[in-house]
């Protein structure tokens, strides 16, 4: 949880990034510029705390899927630490490549990153985000009972 809570402003930067880049390449390939594009484009401060909930349910998931809780000897000379964060930013980096073949996550991503100052916006798009997050693993993340799976 540590590692989680130390990479989690360097992940979600990463997610946007990525985000943003994707929907230039795969929703705009001939680079065209028109009000949104320059919109996204000139962005650069990102509310992240709206991104919390969503980072942290993943955490979840991450923990909840790769429960292990025996340490095991490592003979390469790093720590628990290091290859634990490594792992971690290896599962989350690869989840939202995953996410992005569904548009709707990327509209989530960026009404939250981009499009924020539109009221209620980010708030509706985070509710998106954990709706997207349930159907994807078929989990579904309770604050206070924990993590359940969705009986299909």
């Amino acid at each position: 949880m540590e590692v989680q809570a130390s990479q989690k402003d360097a992940l979600l930067l990463e997610l946007v990034d990525y985000v943003k880049n994707y929907y230039f390449l795969h929703y705009n390939p001939l680079g065209l510029i028109d009000d949104i594009i320059l919109e996204i484009q000139k962005e650069k401060k990102v509310p992240m705390e709206a991104f919390d909930e969503f980072y942290h349910d993943i955490a979840s998931i991450y923990r909840f899927r790769n429960g292990e809780v025996q340490l095991e000897f490592l003979f390469d000379g790093s720590s628990h630490f290091d290859k634990y964060k490594r792992e971690w930013s290896d599962y989350f980096k690869q989840n939202v490549r995953a996410f992005c073949a569904n548009k709707f996550f990327i509209k989530a991503v960026l009404d939250i990153s981009v499009f924020h100052n539109y009221g209620h916006v980010a708030h509706l798009a985070g509710d998106r985000l954990k709706y997207f997050l349930s159907n994807f693993f078929d989990l579904k993340v309770y604050k206070y009972r924990g993590i359940m799976e969705i009986a299909s």
